[in-house]
């Protein structure tokens, strides 16, 4: 965070900014102190209501030390009364007039500096909005799970020979599906910044619902084709439009847990999806109809339900709550100020949003690092079936694999925000899938026992992946709203293509062997390792050569800088690269 280094000027060092004698320094207040705001006297600081600043003394603020992020890491001394609201660049007259939100900012009322609140209230208020905020998301990405990986479930149903398809129109059909999700994400994210996530995220689930149960009716290789391109266009953008929604409520390493839990509801889906696919393909003959068509009817409609807006009379959370949500946020990352929420993205903004090239190695790993997996993933069902099992028992096993892998998956994203390393733990996937990888090529899994094959192809799915991390990473390293909006969607644009060549690797004139898709999927997976290696060095390089001007100025100097800089986002002087 750029705030990270300008928040530690010193303030004293330096002629006509220094603090008021009466005001508390940093090193007076304590995290495990009893200061609590109940018993505290603190004088009247108007709130900021406009583009002024008003600075008087006001309470200590908590001590500058390492946050307790996760349950488990808060030890007895914890103390839930002690202040929690942490430095800034807004405790320094001099550095907060130049991230000072602007008049126009949403959230302006309930901007305050002075503010301070307990960690037993933050606390509470987190668990809050992962209530009312978290579990909505989540079940909304569990929908969009359910209606574009159905197919999977009814592929074990007779799904191509009743519709006269083959293997290629199979892969057909999931490219059309990738890529028209993946030609909608940048303008859907768009639309979304326009309007409002709100207006925008309920209206593309009813769309794409209606779609989705509109399935039922296929006829045909070209009503196959329209559905999937008609569901990749409506579905296109939900994911990164959740992303900047959620970034607005938490903090970068709350962030990146979330997104986990995000992920681990979209595997829960799939659990989800097999058992319900487990009943609902018993329904074949039902007023003569297969089951899968009753497989599509039914979870669409089930998604229309799930479009209905929860959201109370006057909202979710109280004046108190919404101060102390709005300026934990800001304290942490001022740039979340940076546009309205309903303000749209200029063209030459877009256009500056793509050229940062800063953003490209993350980009590059997100069109490569799900390809290993993705494949055999797409092909599960019908390996298992080609291995011997029958329709309703195929569809039981895939679930084991995904259970692991939301295990995995989160277990990852928790390690890298304790120990404050992404490249590598991301790369830790490839490590996990390269052994299996490679025995699935040189062995086949066909002329094999059966459930020795079914292990093999489980422990491989069971990878943990590095999606929320490199999600969240890729939030952090865009440092302003209107990049982190526009790299949102064009790193899942680039998600998407990787789904696109890995429903491409496994083709008929290879099958059933696949011996040449196998050959590709270890050679991506070694490449992959090299990527994240690369992408380490990169960032590391990037920090260094800032770190190098920024620790050559003089005080004056940078706070000179920050008044006077036309650099934006990531390529200010005091922003750090994570990695």
């Amino acid at each position: 965070m750029a705030t990270v280094l300008a928040k530690e000027i010193d303030l004293r060092g330096r002629t006509g900014g220094n603090l008021p004698e009466s005001a508390p320094s940093s090193d007076r207040s304590s995290h495990g102190s009893s200061d609590d705001l109940g018993d505290a006297k603190r004088e009247q600081v108007p709130r900021v209501k406009t583009t002024a600043v008003v600075y008087e003394t006001a309470l200590p603020l908590g001590v500058p030390a390492e946050e307790k992020r996760f349950w488990f890491q808060r030890v007895r001394t914890y103390d839930p009364t002690a202040i929690a609201t942490q430095p800034s660049v807004f405790d320094d007259p001099d550095t907060a007039k130049e991230y000072q939100p602007p008049a126009t900012w949403e959230n302006i009322h309930r901007f305050d500096p002075s503010e301070r609140w307990t960690w037993g209230e933050e606390h509470k208020l987190i668990r809050k909005i992962d209530y009312r905020i978290m579990i909505w998301a989540c079940v909304m990405f569990m929908a969009l799970e359910l209606d574009r990986s159905n197919i999977y479930q009814a592929l074990t149903d007779n799904f191509l020979k009743e519709l006269h398809l083959n293997t290629n129109d199979y892969n057909l059909g999931n490219t059309v599906f990738k890529l028209a999700f993946l030609c909608a994400e940048l303008p859907s994210q768009l639309v979304s910044k326009w309007i409002g996530p709100d207006r925008w995220i309920p209206a593309q689930l009813i769309l794409w619902s209606i779609v989705a149960s509109a399935q039922f009716w296929l006829k045909d290789r070209t009503s196959f084709l329209a559905t999937r391109a008609l569901l990749g266009i409506l579905q296109g953008g939900f994911i990164p439009d959740i992303i900047l929604y959620l970034s607005y409520f938490y903090k970068h390493h709350e962030l990146t847990l979330r997104l986990g839990f995000l992920w681990t509801a979209m595997s829960l889906s799939d659990v989800i999806s097999s058992l319900l696919a487990a009943a609902l393909l018993h329904m074949r003959g039902v007023a003569g109809k297969s089951g899968w068509r009753w497989l599509f009817l039914i979870e669409g409609l089930l998604t229309l339900i799930t479009a209905s807006k929860f959201r109370g009379k006057n909202g979710w959370f109280t004046e108190r709550e919404e101060t102390i949500i709005v300026n934990r946020v800001i304290r942490e990352d001022p740039t979340k100020s940076g546009m309205h929420n309903r303000q749209p993205i200029t063209p030459k903004l877009l256009w500056k949003s793509i050229c940062d090239y800063d953003l490209w190695p993350l980009y590059i790993i997100g069109l490569t690092f799900q390809i290993p997996d993705t494949t055999p993933t797409q092909y599960l069902t019908l390996t298992l079936k080609g291995l011997g099992f029958g329709t309703f028992k195929t569809n039981l096993l895939v679930i084991p694999s995904t259970v692991f892998h939301m295990i995995t998956m989160l277990a990852l994203t928790y390690f890298a925000e304790i120990f404050k390393e992404l490249s590598f733990t991301s790369m830790f996937g490839q490590i996990w899938a390269l052994p299996f990888l490679v025995y699935v090529y040189q062995v086949d899994i066909r002329k094999i026992n059966k459930w020795s094959a079914y292990t093999i192809m489980s422990l491989l799915l069971s990878y943990p992946s590095a999606h929320p991390i490199q999600v969240a990473w890729n939030s952090r390293n865009s440092n302003a709203v209107r990049s982190r909006t526009v790299s949102a969607a064009l790193y899942n644009m680039f998600v998407q293509a990787s789904g696109i060549i890995a429903s491409n690797i496994y083709r008929a004139d290879d099958a059933p062997r696949y011996k040449r898709g196998d050959r590709a999927l270890v050679s991506l997976c070694i490449a992959n390792i090299g990527i994240y290696i690369l992408t380490k060095a990169y960032y590391v390089w990037r920090n260094k050569s800032r770190s190098k001007k920024w620790d050559a100025m003089t005080e004056d100097e940078r706070l000179h800088y920050l008044a006077t800089t036309k650099d934006e986002g990531n390529k200010r002087l005091d922003f750090r690269f994570a990695h």
